[in-house]
């Protein structure tokens, strides 16, 4: 099932996409769904980040290779863990901001994002699947050189705008092995496999939810592959994941 979060008519509901569809659910997309039985073409909606969480956690140095082109020279033994303000989420077409004044380079790192299905603390490994709403793409959207200049990666990562998900939650789906590229302007940056993953989705959820307790919505990204890079503004940025499918943002001035 691919839940969407969509506007129309100046109202937003959640619905279900179904072909080229989306049939409307009462309420919040957790649980059993409440069809309203509107039904609309979904070249008539908006398409809007499908969750608004009230934390995303993110995951760095994750692919063996991402930590090697950035200079390390051992992965990590244990999962590193950052966070990144609810703030800046943004959906399918809107716009990047470049913050020109702060930044002078801003990179793209498409990754596959875990939304959460309901309240959960502690949660075993072999639990993990039981408090998993569902999958999407997002593009962890980073300012290279304050991340440098700062050696932690809070203002790096948390502008408004820097956190691009979409374009809806695939709720039906093996997340082990999925195919992932980036690109930009059409031309492929990043092509790698979540099987590459050096911590798995399973061992995430543990880790993170030990730490703090996981709500409804809330998104692990789960890191991101070789092949990270500028975008200007201007650029068109895809996230494409296999059985989910594509999240394009363009990247414009803030200034």
């Amino acid at each position: 099932m691919r839940i969407a979060r969509f506007s129309i008519d100046e109202g937003v509901s959640f619905g279900v996409v179904e072909e080229n569809t989306v049939a409307a659910i009462a309420a919040h997309p957790f649980g059993e769904p409440t069809f309203t039985g509107q039904r609309l073409p979904l070249a008539d909606v908006r398409l809007l980040a499908p969750i608004l969480p009230s934390k995303i956690i993110a995951i760095g140095k994750n692919y063996a290779d991402h930590v090697r082109e950035m200079g390390g020279a051992e992965p990590p033994a244990e999962p590193v863990i950052f966070s990144k303000p609810s703030t800046a989420v943004i959906g399918p077409g809107e716009a990047i901001m470049y913050p020109e004044k702060l930044s002078e380079r801003v990179d793209h790192e498409g990754e596959l994002a875990v939304v959460i299905g309901r309240l959960c603390r502690e949660v075993p490994a072999a639990r993990a699947a039981e408090v998993i709403l569902g999958y999407t793409c997002a593009n962890d959207v980073t300012a290279r050189d304050l991340q440098q200049r700062d050696g932690q990666w809070t203002r790096a990562k948390g502008f408004d705008t820097f956190c691009p998900i979409g374009p809806w939650i695939e709720t039906e789906i093996d997340p082990a092995d999925l195919a992932i590229t980036t690109s930009v302007n059409g031309e492929v940056r990043q092509d790698a496999r979540t099987s590459l993953l050096l911590h798995g989705i399973p061992a995430l959820v543990e880790y993170v939810s030990q730490v703090m307790t996981l709500l409804p919505g809330d998104v692990i990204l789960t890191g991101t592959p070789a092949g990270v890079g500028p975008m200007g503004i201007g650029d068109e940025v895809t996230v494409t994941i296999e059985g989910i499918g594509s999240l394009t943002n363009r990247v414009v001035s803030r200034d």
